[in-house]
Parts: structure tokens; sequence; C-alpha cells
């Protein structure tokens, strides 16, 4: 008999959790243990994974020299692009309040907020560590992504003998760091049981639940339909001086692999593709700008973070300032950039802004729940902002395209 797809073993858990934790409140603490295994293997492979990614991404652009006009063409659109979808679904988040008012069965006392009680400039001083392996052991987040930046940068300035075993060791690492996620990804549906069934125990009223969740789904879609049908086209059409309905019908096939795995590394051959033989886009353009989007540029990502830790603070009654919502971009965009380009990569991702910002890692329980789905659309739109960014590029250095 053909065992389930991962997404269908989720869903089926979910479903179990659901009525195991409305009808057997009393013996959820026998299966709660799984919820608790699943975020403790979470948070084990945040600092490696996001270590091993980011300079495993900075290295592979290559030597200095290609850190010139295409290189910083390629990074200030991914910046953009991404910091774009933040706004986007910040906006959302903040004009319907998906979270506000939600007894998600999470309601604790909250011992400080990290990050969000500092100043946004003493962020940005802390973010340079002391000591980088103290900030490993307290999980601090901003000052690991910034020695990784670092890293990675000046490992393309060693002499070749020391880069190249640098690059093939954190290559390698990062590689392990993907086995390892996968395989943790692999026992999600029974963290997904444990997890939920645990909160669903502790509800009243689960049609409230249900449509404060509904809210937070509706935003999340409601953001990436802005950014992948407006957004993206835009800069196709204005910045590209290219047709975004043409090119997106050359992408239909690789968006649809993108929504099927959950995965923009696993597509990356099929995205290289549809852009280079079906757009029209070189060669040498395709080579340098789609594995480094597969690795740093997630816009769907990013947008999906940014909601789920608003809604996540919504939910927990914290009302996060300006300055503290700037910090959540900001976290957001550099978490997006160490976001691995596998299944339910960004879940680890929203744990590295949740520990930034001091909220509970237990805070996605329920965004767990319903988070494969949105893999699968944020996925796509991962994908289809890469390929975007590929034609842009290229269109700037006065390639002649198909689209």
């Amino acid at each position: 008999m053909k065992k389930p797809a991962l997404h269908w073993q989720i869903l089926i858990a979910l479903i179990l959790a659901v009525l195991f934790g409305a009808f057997f409140p009393d013996q959820v603490s026998y299966v709660a243990w799984m919820g608790d295994i699943f975020l403790r293997a979470l948070k084990m492979v945040i600092i490696p994974l996001i270590l091993s990614s980011i300079i495993s991404g900075i290295t592979n652009i290559g030597s200095a020299g290609n850190l010139g006009r295409i290189g910083l063409k390629t990074l200030l659109y991914y910046l953009s692009t991404s910091l774009l979808a933040i706004i986007t679904g910040l906006i959302l988040v903040n004009l319907l309040h998906p979270g506000t008012g939600a007894d998600l069965g999470l309601s604790k006392e909250i011992e400080g907020l990290g990050v969000a009680q500092e100043s946004f400039g003493q962020t940005l001083i802390n973010m340079i560590p002391e000591n980088i392996f103290s900030s490993f052991v307290n999980n601090e987040m901003l000052s690991v992504i910034f020695f990784a930046i670092l890293f990675g940068f000046f490992i393309t300035r060693v002499e070749k003998k020391y880069s190249e075993f640098l690059i093939n060791g954190f290559n390698a690492v990062f590689e392990v760091m993907m086995k390892i996620t996968l395989f943790i990804i692999r026992f999600a549906p029974l963290g997904v049981f444990g997890i939920v069934a645990r909160v669903v125990s502790k509800q009243t009223d689960l049609l409230h639940l249900g449509e404060r969740m509904g809210l937070y789904v509706l935003v999340v879609v409601m953001a990436i339909a802005i950014h992948t049908f407006i957004t993206l086209p835009l800069i196709v059409k204005l910045a590209g001086k290219a047709n975004p309905r043409a090119h997106f019908k050359n992408m239909s096939t690789a968006l649809l692999t993108a929504f099927s795995t959950a995965s923009s590394g696993a597509t990356l051959p099929l995205t290289m593709d549809a852009v280079e033989n079906k757009s029209g886009v070189s060669n040498k353009i395709t080579s340098f700008t789609l594995p480094l989007g597969a690795t740093i540029n997630m816009d769907g990502t990013a947008l999906y973070e940014c909601i789920a830790a608003m809604f996540i603070a919504q939910a927990y009654g914290v009302d996060l300032t300006l300055v503290q919502q700037l910090i959540v971009v900001m976290t957001a965009l550099l978490a997006s950039i160490g976001a691995a380009g596998i299944p339910m990569a960004g879940l680890v991702m929203l744990s590295v802004i949740l520990s930034a910002v001091g909220l509970p890692l237990e805070g996605i329980g329920l965004i767990l729940a319903v988070d494969l789905p949105l893999d699968m659309i944020r996925t796509a739109t991962n994908v289809w902002s890469d390929s975007c960014g590929a034609v842009v590029i290229a269109k700037s250095e006065k390639e002649v395209l198909w689209v």
C-alpha cells in the first residue's frame, strides 16, 4: 500500500488531533510529548542550518569579481522584492488583526520581549556579537546571521586553497543540515498531533478558534496574491520592460512543481530550463541568479514569517510598537535569506523570528497546523520571484528576450 504524501499525513494528523483534543482533553498529556520533542528538534537545527545556509549562499556567488554589476543588481532585486512582500504582509496583518482577541490557549505571562524592548539603534549595535559562540548558545539570531554573512563574504577573499576547502566544507554542512531538517519534517504529523491536541484541549470555543485561524490563512493568501499577481508583474513590466503574462505562462510547469513539492531547491532545474529555454534569458544570468535566488530570495516565506509572527504576538496580547514591528520586518528579511529551499523551511525560520523578539516557540502550534498548504503557495511565490528577477536583470543587461 502506497504511503500517503506528507501533506495528507499532516492533514489527517490535524483532524485527528482536533477530535482527540476536543473529546479526550484529559488524555492529552499522553500525546503532548510528541509536540515537545518536535519543537526541541526544530530548535536543534536552527543555528547550524542558518549558519551553513547563509555562508553557502554567499560563497556560491563566487569571486570578488562576480560581486560586481550583476551581483549588485541581483542582491538589490532580491532584497527589494522581499522587503515589498514583508511590507504587504505587515499592512494587511495590521488592518485585519487576525490574532487580536483570539484565545488560542497560549496565554501565559511573557518574561520580557528580548529584542523588542530595545531601541532600533541598539538592536543594530547588538547585531555585532562580542562572542559568537555565546551568540550560538544564547540563540542570538541577528548576531548569528551577521556573522554568517561576514564569514561567507571573506571566505572569497582568502587564498584559493583555503577558500575551496571552506566552501566545500560549508556546502557539505549545509547539505547535511538539509538532510537532518528533512528527517525532522518527516515527523511533522506526529508533532502536529501533539501540539494541536494540547492546544485544542484548552479551547472552550472551537468555532471561534476556526474563525481566527481562517482569518489568519486569508490574510496570508491575500498578501501573497497581491505580491504574486500585482507587485511582481508590475516590476517585470516597468523595470524589465517584459511581458509578465507570457513569462508566467512559460513558468507554469516550474510553478506547479514548486507548489506540489513545496521546495524551491527541488524545482531549480525546471526553473532554469523555463527561464533560459522558454523566456530566452542567457545561461550567464540564469546560472548566477537562480541558484542564488533559491538560497536567499524567499519573498513568500518572508511575507508569511512577518504575518505569522504578528499573528502570534496579537494572540498573546502583545501590542508591538512601530519600532518593534520594524524589528520584526528586519528579522524576517534576514531570516528569509537563511531559509533553505526545502519543504517547511519557513517554519524553521519562523522559530528564528520568535526567538529574536522573545515570543515563545509554542506559539507556532496552530501556525504549524495550517503550514503545509501555505508552504506550497509561498514556495511557488518564491520561485516566481526568482524567475522575475532573472528576466529583469537580463533586460537590464540589454539581452533580447522572448517575452
